[in-house]
């Protein structure tokens, strides 16, 4: 393995959690099949997944959504990971002509274990999960007690994003 190769490998197995959504073409089985990519990333395998849920877009416009969230266990490096997500999101024919424009598929890295990441290519936390029902609702179906890095536990936040229609497909 090369340096560089070596570089994009952590040496434990961590925990990452993946938003997943689509809302252009058949995005229920879009959700659904990126969700099987996830687990065939090097170095990477499928935990669990939440339940599809439909919600209208935030912040723009077009159909609404299907989303979930992912959990992995990985040696990937976040950035490694990112560039995996990212690589399916274009396997999938995700195109970006515009800030929040609608997508065949967009996968979040939302959580890498409890790693704190802020540079030019990666947020994590993600920046903005505390306040997406689309979000919180996928992630604390699958695990209700987690915590998220420099916020605290999940479970608080919803309450803040009750005003958010998310409903189970």
């Amino acid at each position: 393995m090369t340096a560089m190769a070596s570089a994009t490998l952590s040496a434990e197995l961590i925990t990452a959690y993946i938003g997943i959504g689509a809302n252009l073409g058949d995005a229920s089985a879009q959700v659904q099949r990126a969700i099987l990519q996830l687990g065939k990333l090097p170095d990477t395998s499928l935990d669990t997944q939440s339940s599809l849920f439909c919600t209208a877009p935030l912040d723009a416009g077009g159909d609404d959504y299907i989303n979930a969230v992912a959990r992995v266990k990985t040696r990937l490096s976040a950035h490694a990971l990112l560039q995996g997500l990212q690589q399916i999101e274009q396997d999938f024919g995700r195109q970006r002509p515009y800030p929040n424009a609608p997508r065949t598929l967009d996968l979040d890295l939302l959580l890498y274990g409890q790693s704190i990441i802020a540079d030019e290519v990666l947020t994590v936390p993600h920046p903005r999960m505390t306040q997406r029902a689309f979000v919180l609702i996928p992630l604390l179906q699958i695990d209700p007690f987690i915590v998220i890095p420099k916020h605290g536990p999940a479970h608080q936040f919803a309450p803040l994003v009750a005003d958010q229609a998310i409903r189970k497909v």
